[in-house]
């Protein structure tokens, strides 16, 4: 039995969207709105006033045009939030909502709020990814708006070329990154299909035709895998004769939000409300700019020593697969057990809005902890230009 001191900050609720594929089912909803219902219905949810959140903490990556001018603090005005209640939006690229559930957890533990609201968003739809860094001006062809002794320093590449070279560390063939995305899809069809999905909040979407739906599964999965046509697909960026990554073996860029509510426990303990776990550990770290993905490793291995558990005691272990290789060079180096790892399928199926997937992460995994009664979790993402995050929990 747990006993928590009085101001330690727990987890009370986190909620997801169900993540659409870009142009898909989820088009036509804004960002902001977005988030506003994730966070309109997280405080639905649970019995805590309004005005007793300290601050709205979102993650969103491409803050330009609709996801610009503080989107937290536009979603959560949308969403009927008190005026008093202030909002901050933060970008850590990939784990930018991982980012606002470790700060809304720091500032619920040291007294700073007995409240705080931990989310994400992205619509890769409706805000094309690096918008921020081109200005609209022209499409993504490089990193040229970087400074150009940052460049010359470090020639930082695509994301996709780090993944090839992650790949060639790791001796990682490309028929193991396609098995590797087959079974992601493999496990999330069977979790989807088996209503495992608690943490999925439904929304309206539009099908094809523009029609009214209402949306309750991740889009991107794929119930069955055409391995022939996965196998004809050329590689991203090299030339098929060098290159092993590919669209099938990476995430999908998706649209999503997601929320998670932070409180002290002595608060709610006091309020009626059930805690479902607690930070055993929170880390960022930096790692090498040009491997770029790599940095999961050590903050996994950080994460772990602090929390004083190894990956052995791990009930339920989240990677992003932002690549194949990503997640099949964590599995090379910790050697989990295969079961706990990413047991429903992970972002090469379900898919990644960038903002959104940290807070949607830990949703899921909380979710997947109380499915198979587990008691300890941990989710690592790796992040552009050579960091991670990592959190381990312990549900109560």
């Amino acid at each position: 039995m747990v006993t928590l001191a009085l101001n330690q900050p727990v987890i009370i609720d986190a909620i997801r969207t169900p993540f659409g594929r870009r142009g898909g089912v989820l088009r036509e909803y804004r960002p902001d709105a977005l988030l506003a219902t994730v966070l309109q219905q997280l405080m639905q949810r649970n019995p805590v006033a309004g005005e007793r959140v300290g601050d709205v903490l979102a993650g969103c990556v491409s803050q330009a045009g609709e996801q610009g001018a503080n989107i937290s603090r536009q979603a959560l005005l949308l969403a009927g939030l008190p005026e008093t209640v202030p909002g901050v939006t933060m970008n850590r690229m990939c784990g930018s909502s991982q980012h606002a559930v470790h700060t809304a957890s720091q500032a619920v533990g040291v007294g700073d709020m007995d409240f705080a609201i931990a989310c994400g968003v992205e619509s890769m739809s409706r805000v094309p990814m690096f918008l921020d860094l081109t200005l609209g001006k022209h499409d993504f062809t490089g990193f040229d708006n970087l400074h150009p002794d940052l460049v010359r320093r470090f020639d930082i590449p695509h994301q996709v070329e780090s993944a090839e070279r992650i790949a060639e560390h790791w001796k990682l063939s490309r028929s193991e990154l396609d098995d590797y995305a087959v079974e992601s899809h493999r496990r999330a069809e069977a979790a989807r299909a088996a209503g495992l999905h608690t943490e999925i909040i439904p929304v309206d979407g539009v099908n094809k035709e523009g029609g009214p739906v209402s949306v309750t599964a991740d889009e991107g999965i794929r119930a069955v895998i055409d391995r022939e046509r996965m196998e004809q697909m050329a590689p991203v960026f090299r030339p098929a004769s060098e290159g092993v990554v590919t669209a099938a073996n990476a995430s999908q860029m998706s649209d999503g939000a997601a929320a998670v509510l932070v409180g002290n426990y002595g608060q709610v303990r006091d309020s009626g409300m059930n805690a479902q776990a607690y930070f055993r550990s929170r880390v960022v770290t930096g790692s090498d700019p040009i491997m770029q993905l790599t940095g999961i490793i050590p903050a996994a291995r950080l994460a772990l020593q602090k929390a004083g558990l190894s990956i052995q005691d791990m009930d339920w272990i989240e990677v992003n697969e932002a690549f194949a290789s990503v997640a099949l060079c964590f599995q090379r180096e910790f050697d989990p057990d295969m079961e706990k790892f990413n047991p429903w399928g992970g972002a090469i199926a379900h898919g990644h809005p960038l903002g959104a997937t940290g807070a949607g992460l830990m949703a899921k995994m909380l979710a997947g902890l109380r499915q198979v009664d587990g008691q300890f979790g941990l989710q690592v993402m790796c992040i552009g230009h050579g960091m991670a995050t990592a959190t381990v929990i312990e549900r109560l």
